[in-house]
């Protein structure tokens, strides 16, 4: 009888907790009526302003994916006081990196200017990505051109990375079998090798300014094993407030998985990460 009644008041206790959480779907941020630009907003309305917001970039080889599946991330970190933003971004074959970068450049500045409406603060904007996403967020953090373009400064009080692909592109495309995993990338990326670098975030990570905080599968692929790390060291080298994760037996995709369940353990590395800073 008293597991049962437990039971009802932790049921009752998720169901209000969900109902708190409130939704702002397919808003465009960059002046256009196309689906690929736009965003989804997860907030708790509780009254409580000033907030700080994640945007988050997925993944999927930057040619797949889209803000919709990641809805329970949104909802998770919304319920834990972090207001959610998840967004679109146009992908290969349409466009290739520097199209994508530069409209999650736009989304970014989108929050800046909007996001306090949603009981957040425009200065305490954190980013994180997966995957491709990843390399994005780190590209748009770290190399200064995207957020010029947008017309802003660097927003970006920290920077979380759930396995970022891509890091040293130049490095990963030249020594690659070439698959096809190589083809669709070489879609993003073209054949020139010069672009590779100019596409590679590790090339720009003297003008990283901001907190990071890394995360990378212990049965992921070899080359985020190889880079992430590296990533690591060459910030803390340059005294860049940088924490480091390896997590145990997780390959690609469960990296980001796993957190469809709210209690997983990197809610609490990433909220203890975005408090602190």
């Amino acid at each position: 009888m008293f597991k049962k009644l437990l039971f009802l008041m932790l049921l009752f206790q998720t169901l209000i907790s969900s109902a708190q959480v409130k939704t702002a779907k397919n808003i465009n941020y960059a002046g256009n009526a196309d689906i690929k630009n736009t965003l989804n907003i997860f907030y708790k309305n509780d009254g409580v302003a000033d907030k700080p917001v994640l945007v988050f970039i997925h993944g999927g080889s930057w040619s797949s994916g889209k803000k919709e599946t990641y809805w329970w991330l949104g909802r998770n970190f919304a319920k834990k006081g972090v207001v959610t933003v998840i967004i679109n971004y146009p992908l290969a074959p349409s466009v290739q990196y520097g199209k994508m970068a530069e409209d999650c450049a736009l989304a970014v500045k989108w929050v800046q200017e909007n996001i306090k409406t949603y009981q957040a603060s425009a200065n305490k904007i954190f980013l994180m990505g997966h995957s491709a996403g990843a390399h994005l967020g780190e590209l748009i953090n770290a190399d200064p051109q995207y957020f010029k373009k947008a017309g802003i400064n660097n927003p970006i009080k920290g920077v979380i990375l759930n396995d970022p692909f891509g890091l040293d592109l130049y490095e990963y495309l030249t020594t690659a079998e070439k698959d096809d995993f190589y083809y669709d990338f070489i879609r993003t990326f073209t054949t020139n090798t010069e672009v590779w670098k100019l596409a590679s975030p590790m090339d720009y990570v003297n003008n990283i300014k901001n907190s990071h905080l890394l995360f990378y599968g212990g049965k992921t692929y070899g080359a985020i094993r190889i880079q992430t790390p590296r990533l690591y060291q060459q910030l803390k080298a340059n005294n860049i407030p940088v924490e480091i994760k390896e997590v145990k037996g997780k390959s690609h995709v469960p990296m980001i998985s796993q957190m469809i369940f709210g209690a997983n353990d990197l809610y609490k590395d990433i909220v203890a990460f975005i408090n602190r800073n």
